[in-house]
């Protein structure tokens, strides 16, 4: 029964990308520029990054569709060229992003490709594994700066400041339970029409 409500049958994702051809790069360094230009998009018509999470959105795409190494690789490198390119997420609180993102996608791979999970559940997983790690690296920098940055303004406390920002990017986790589904679900879909024309 258990099985049956957690585990997946056989499918096509997460075809997963070992870095030993060139197509696992192509693929890593589109989801990277997406992630990186979609928060750009959102500013432009000045959307909150913090309240909608887009870069969210692709980091756990690539762990579900392309395994833990995909995104670890695209959660380390999306903060760090968004912020090469556009000055944002701002320095202060660049590490803790860093691993956040590094975590969800880390998380949503191998709980899809190692403990072969449905996509809900490894989704909701790594939602849950990267606000632990993003609380853990507050801690620590809280230990470390002997205070804490959040994109809500400095707090004195980091487990106020994890939950302000969880509170503040509740419309940004709607929207990536409503449109990574949906996403997985496409590929899917072109990756069977595609091997059937083969």
């Amino acid at each position: 029964m258990i099985n049956r409500i957690a585990m997946t049958k056989p499918r096509t994702f997460p075809a997963v990308l070992r870095y030993t051809d060139i197509r696992s790069y192509v693929f890593t360094s589109v989801f990277v520029s997406l992630a990186v230009f979609t928060p750009w998009a959102f500013h432009q018509f000045h959307l909150a990054g913090p309240t909608f999470l887009p870069m969210h959105i692709f980091v756990l795409a690539a762990g579900l569709l392309f395994g833990w190494r995909a995104g670890l690789i695209v959660g380390l490198f999306t903060p760090l060229a968004s912020y090469a390119v556009s000055g944002m997420p701002v320095l202060a609180v660049l590490p803790q992003i860093v691993v956040e993102l590094a975590v969800y996608g880390l998380a949503a791979g191998i709980l899809r490709e190692k403990l072969n999970l449905r996509m809900m559940w490894s989704l909701l997983g790594a939602m849950v594994a990267g606000r632990l790690a993003l609380l853990l690296s507050v801690l620590v920098i809280y230990v470390v700066a002997g205070r804490v940055f959040s994109p809500l303004g400095l707090e004195t406390n980091p487990f106020l400041a994890v939950w302000a920002v969880m509170q503040q990017g509740w419309p940004g986790i709607a929207i990536q339970l409503a449109s990574i589904p949906a996403i997985i679900w496409l590929a899917g879909k072109l990756a069977a029409k595609t091997s059937s024309r083969r």
